[in-house]
């Protein structure tokens, strides 16, 4: 008998990567690709960072897996440790698992058992998982929901501040928000029944969405107020991404629960929830837990990724040449103007293609088939599917990031043509 992968299970390129290294993959035949997708987000120290692989050996070589509610392993105890050089002042407890999904489910456990309310409050165009709670909350594209519903009840869906969707400025879209928020908190999920509201800094799997000024503070508000938590999750913007370490750094705000994954651990299998101690402690009993939460070789990795961004200045690499990015893109903008829209925060940038003001999937789609022929690896995003994301790994250097971009102005020409 001959099995396969599932044909669902399908590739965003046609490329079948045998190695990387840096920020290139390469293919069989040894052609080389330049790779701003990270594995989505993930491989931020570049793949096979020489540090990351040397810790990953030498733990495999000295216990591979100690499962963390049976026995505790040095790996995660220092971890656990180190974390505290980076999370937000009073984010002193953390659980680890293994996905980001995982995790975003956790922190839906500790915000009702805490508070003891029902209702979580998520935003439009917001992705954070594909388990059944993490997809409940989960309204990036309906095709994640597809033939899945009714999920859990209790979530309630609010408007995210997306100032070039709605064609405002960004101080009537976060008014117009706001005044959303607190309707929904009227007609839906009352305040005394809201357990959290979960947001991520920059919506990621959405379109690359950075939150306007005062959106964050407004739920940091209104959480005070009506005794709410405020969970943040910086699966996708943390550990360096938008050129601050974190994605609410950007912002006024703190999180009461913070929710990590993708750049934790350079490619292993790990994310965690950060809150305090005091909260942690009024979680019920039995509510973390799982088989591979922790594994020891993953925490190897994650040490040392903790390492190569402070020894290497990875976030202070993300907000420079995010601004060069970001710049160029602008210019490439006045030229072609299929580019409706350039936006994002350090190295998380996205191109929205538009043609007479409408979206424009098919376009975005010839880009990237385009940029790959050139050698250039990139994914879209969106609910529409007419974003193109920059994501490359934070050791890029300014020059990989002009070759890309050199890619990405001949395949514009080349895509207007065949359009």
């Amino acid at each position: 008998m001959s099995t396969r992968l599932s044909p669902l299970l399908t590739q965003a390129t046609g490329v079948t990567a045998v190695r990387g290294e840096g920020v290139y993959l390469f293919d069989a035949e040894g052609r080389r690709y330049l790779d701003f997708t990270s594995g989505i987000g993930v491989t931020n120290t570049g793949h096979c960072h020489p540090a990351v692989v040397e810790a990953a050996q030498r733990q495999t070589g000295e216990l591979i897996h100690g499962q963390y509610t049976t026995v505790l392993h040095p790996a995660l105890l220092e971890l656990a440790e180190r974390m505290g050089d980076v999370l937000p002042a009073g984010l002193d407890s953390l659980f680890f698992t293994s996905a980001g999904t995982e995790a975003v489910e956790a922190a839906t456990r500790l915000a009702k058992q805490t508070t003891g309310r029902t209702n979580l409050i998520v935003f439009q165009g917001s992705f954070h998982g594909r388990t059944t709670a993490a997809l409940s909350m989960t309204t990036s594209k309906a095709a994640y929901r597809a033939g899945l519903q009714p999920l859990m009840a209790g979530v309630f869906v609010a408007p995210f501040p997306y100032a070039y969707r709605y064609g405002w400025d960004e101080e009537t879209t976060t008014a117009f928000a706001l005044r959303e928020l607190d309707y929904l908190f009227a007609t839906q999920s009352a305040p005394r029944e809201t357990a959290a509201i979960v947001v991520e800094p920059v919506l990621g799997e959405g379109g690359y969405v950075p939150s306007t000024p005062g959106f964050l503070e407004g739920l940091r508000e209104r959480c005070d107020r009506h005794g709410i938590l405020l969970v943040i999750d910086e699966v996708q913007t943390g550990f360096g991404r938008t050129g601050r370490f974190w994605g609410h750094e950007h912002y006024d705000v703190y999180p009461d629960v913070l929710i990590t994954a993708k750049g934790l651990a350079s490619g292993f299998p790990l994310s965690a929830i950060a809150a305090s101690t005091e909260l942690m402690e009024h979680a019920w009993p039995g509510s973390q837990g799982g088989t591979y939460g922790g594994n020891a070789v993953a925490c190897a990795a994650a040490i040392a990724t903790l390492d190569v961004i402070e020894k290497e200045g990875l976030v202070e690499n993300a907000a420079t040449l995010g601004v060069h990015l970001t710049s160029a893109l602008g210019d490439l903008q006045q030229t072609h103007p299929m580019i409706g829209d350039v936006r994002g925060k350090g190295l998380m940038v996205a191109t929205e293609f538009t043609t007479n003001g409408e979206p424009d999937a098919f376009l975005a789609k010839q880009v990237q088939k385009a940029v790959e022929r050139r050698g250039l690896l990139m994914l879209t995003c969106g609910p529409l599917g007419n974003v193109i994301r920059w994501i490359p790994p934070l050791i890029v250097t300014r020059e990989q990031i002009d070759q890309a971009l050199g890619f990405f102005e001949e395949a514009l020409a080349e895509s207007v043509k065949e359009g």
